[in-house]
């Protein structure tokens, strides 16, 4: 297989595949040199999406392998046995073509990183921003039925409006339903809103299993390295807050870290930001088996 060069968030990144377990190509796109980071993205995003904070771990000494999930890119589609259990193995066919020993996951990609680090001693560290853990409830998903439906009868639009109100149900749920349709129209440039309605049969199955891993909170006692739970602005009483303390309590080794000035997309918009709180915690890992 050769590299093939792409670029993503200002980076000079390295596209290349490996096959994950049940056969399914899995793309990642590589920057630098030194101790690997394996990076994965968030539900509505690909891998370039994340190309500027992989630069910004090069230049901190680190190889970064920016997972391109699946349905994304080069990488295969979901395919009909899909669940965390098939991006953990994607994650760990990337682990053993790259020798990488740190995870970075956002968003989804964040549970994704934590439950690829349940039970796993290879991992040296992981670092998570607002991942997609539901913790009682804290992650609204009540919407995930209607827009399967919506996405099974081919309206993608419908079924992101659906999204759009039902995972913020204080402020976008508020909107009337015509009015939000007219504000998601205007306010997102036209590609990217034409990626989010490509992306929307797959955002659904992801957080069908975001609240299938709701009960298992307990699985995190298992991870043995320590972990980094970044967060954005938020109130004592928000909901993201109060389960990244409860998260916190259960994994053995984590801190948090409030970044007080950034929202949920600051990985892909704000990634200099979030290197800044990653970089120096990657420098005083120590090995998850010590």
């Amino acid at each position: 297989m050769s590299d093939r060069p792409i670029s993503g968030g200002g980076a000079r990144l390295v596209s290349r595949t490996v096959t994950s377990a049940d056969g399914t190509a899995v793309e990642y796109l590589s920057t630098g040199r030194g101790p690997g980071v394996i990076v994965v993205p968030g539900a509505l995003a690909e891998a370039a999406d994340l190309g500027g904070l992989a630069a910004l771990l090069a230049d901190a000494g680190h190889e970064a392998h920016v997972v391109q999930r699946r349905g994304r890119g080069a990488s295969g589609p979901q395919g009909a046995s899909y669940g965390i259990e098939r991006e953990c193995e994607d994650v760990a066919a990337v682990r053993a073509a790259t020798g990488a020993r740190i995870l970075f996951g956002h968003s989804y990609g964040g549970l994704v990183a934590l439950r690829a680090a349940c039970g796993d001693p290879r991992y040296e560290a992981v670092a998570v921003y607002e991942p997609g853990v539901s913790v009682e409830g804290s992650i609204p998903l009540g919407w995930i039925g209607r827009a399967s439906r919506e996405v099974a009868a081919g309206e993608a639009f419908e079924a992101f409006v659906t999204f759009v109100r039902g995972v913020n149900p204080e402020q976008s749920g508020r909107l009337p339903r015509f009015l939000l349709k007219a504000v998601l129209r205007l306010a997102i440039p036209k590609k990217d809103l034409r990626r989010n309605l490509a992306l929307m049969p797959q955002a659904v199955r992801e957080h069908a299993e975001v609240l299938r891993m709701e009960p298992h909170l307990a699985d995190y006692r298992r991870i043995g390295a320590p972990v980094l739970l970044l967060r954005g602005k938020g109130q004592g009483g928000d909901r993201q807050v109060a389960a990244l303390a409860r998260l916190e309590r259960e994994i053995p080794r984590a801190r948090t870290v409030a970044l007080p000035r950034l929202d949920h997309f600051a990985p892909e918009k704000k990634p200099e930001e979030v290197a800044a709180a990653l970089v120096p915690f990657l420098a005083t890992r120590t090995p998850a088996n010590s």
